[in-house]
């Protein structure tokens, strides 16, 4: 199965954010983690992550005359890579996108439905901008935000860090103008 038909659904990408930051956990961990999923369905998305070696096996343990496997993420295998990201069609990113937007609902839904959530003590945010970029802006944005970003992706999971789904969409919601014609092109134009 190729990369994106693995990673592009949103039970497995699920899972794959749930074991980011070296974590190492069960089935049972997961589920917990991802409640409003059937066990059943969720099983499966694991064993298929771990059958593509998405997921790997870090330790066994028995308990209850039973198996008990912790999974930890193969970082590497779970990337699309700009290659892959280049080759994909309209309907390719629109499916992409889809999976994204049932994640971020997915997730949003379970933290309201903790007895816990706390939305203003713990800094949600879900503002939207429209803003006015040229070419050589865009890429300057998109530098910065790499470099607030990609640092603390590598942090791991520890008690004092809690982890959080950070989901920057930015795309275009207009084409680029034309270019103005200065008044001496415009007289030109119609003599």
């Amino acid at each position: 199965m190729d990369p994106l038909e693995l990673l592009a659904h949103p039970v497995r990408l699920r899972v794959v954010h749930a074991m980011r930051g070296g974590r190492m956990l069960t089935t049972s961990q997961l589920c917990a983690r991802i409640p409003d999923v059937s066990k059943a369905t969720l099983y499966r998305h694991i064993d298929l992550l771990a059958t593509e070696g998405v997921l790997e096996v870090a330790e066994e343990r028995r308990v209850r005359g039973a198996v008990e496997r912790r999974y930890r993420l193969r970082q590497d295998l779970a990337v699309i890579d700009p290659a892959m990201i280049e080759s994909l069609s309209p309907d390719d990113h629109r499916r992409g996108f889809a999976t994204a937007m049932a994640i971020l609902l997915a997730e949003f839904n379970a933290y309201l439905d903790r007895d816990e959530a706390d939305p203003v003590a713990d800094l949600v945010g879900y503002r939207q901008h429209a803003i006015w970029l040229s070419h050589d802006e865009l890429h300057d944005l998109i530098s910065e935000l790499r470099a607030a970003i990609a640092p603390r992706l590598a942090n791991p999971s520890a008690p004092d860090r809690t982890q959080y789904l950070l989901s920057p969409i930015l795309f275009p919601i207009e084409a680029p103008s034309p270019p103005l014609k200065n008044d001496m092109e415009a007289e030109t134009d119609t003599n």
